[in-house]
């Protein structure tokens, strides 16, 4: 029988994992990964069996570490803002 983590490494990786979501510089990527961290959360909070938390907490570390990579890569390859997305002022060389 497998130990149940803690309730602080749970909103640990809950907090990393919202983090790194944030991180993706596409629109659509970092609100689908937000809605899906959440979501999933949900699931292991609602969650009554310890052997069933150990497991969908060691999904979420694996998922972690695949979330973290891609947001590198959608970093490197990001494209344009959206609409929706807040819109930074655009700075000339002059502007300080």
């Amino acid at each position: 029988m497998a130990n149940p983590p803690s309730a602080k490494s749970l909103l640990h990786l809950y907090a990393s994992m919202l983090r790194t979501s944030r991180s993706f510089s596409s629109y659509n990527f970092r609100q689908y990964f937000l809605r899906r961290t959440k979501s999933s959360f949900r699931a292991i909070q609602n969650e009554q069996d310890a052997n069933k938390v150990s497991a969908l907490y060691n999904e979420g570390v694996k998922e972690l570490a695949v979330l973290k990579r891609s947001a590198i890569v959608n970093q490197l390859y990001g494209g344009w803002r959206l609409a929706v997305e807040d819109q930074k002022p655009r700075r000339d060389r002059g502007d300080t």
